[in-house]
């Protein structure tokens, strides 16, 4: 092989910072009070945004790959990895979206088999550089979770510090933080979804 060229090497870094993962700072919580939590996300963000979602996770070596269905007939391709531990964690994803979610479904059901699907309805707040959700999953009940999307320009402990501010000002007590997915709490208790 040949050398590469001075532009064949910039246009191979550009695509890769552009295909790289982003980051947010997450954290997830049992939603004790509902009507509290909505209050302060609405003080700080406004009215929030009703969304629903089915999530389909498919066996993966690592991380976790999930396709999110929306009601308007797309669909996203997330794939995500994240420590399973309590507290504000680091999160690094990749998301694509589809308009055959059907299609996606059934191809990557074959190839890698499908280990759950999770049901919810989600209230969205942003708060500055952070999405707050709100959801009810089925089969499961009422949960906080907050993503702080990271800039270039931030470290973890930056988005730490946002979430442990936010996690205050809307009443999420150590013991009520979860650690793992959804899918994970559905199949401890013997449920897949499917």
């Amino acid at each position: 092989m040949g050398k590469r060229s001075g532009d064949d090497v910039t246009k191979r870094a550009q695509w890769a910072g552009a295909a790289g993962m982003r980051r947010n700072v997450e954290v997830k919580a049992r939603l004790r009070e509902r009507a509290a939590a909505r209050g302060a996300a609405e003080r700080r963000g406004g009215p929030g945004r009703a969304l629903a979602h089915t999530d389909t996770f498919f066996r993966v070596p690592r991380g976790r790959l999930k396709l999110r269905r929306t009601p308007d007939g797309r669909g996203e391709l997330i794939f995500y990895e994240r420590p399973d531990t309590t507290g504000p964690k680091l999160s690094r994803f990749t998301i694509t979206p589809t308009d055959d979610p059907d299609g996606l479904e059934a191809v990557l059901g074959q190839a890698l088999g499908v280990l759950g699907v999770v049901r919810k309805e989600r209230l969205l707040f942003l708060v500055g550089q952070t999405r707050v959700h709100l959801d009810s999953v089925e089969g499961l009940g009422d949960f906080l979770e907050l993503e702080v999307v990271l800039t270039e320009e931030q470290s973890v402990e930056d988005g730490e510090r946002v979430a442990h501010e936010l996690m205050k000002e809307l009443g999420v007590e150590e013991e009520d933080l979860i650690s793992g997915a959804y899918l994970d709490l559905l199949l401890a208790k013997g449920e897949s979804g499917l």
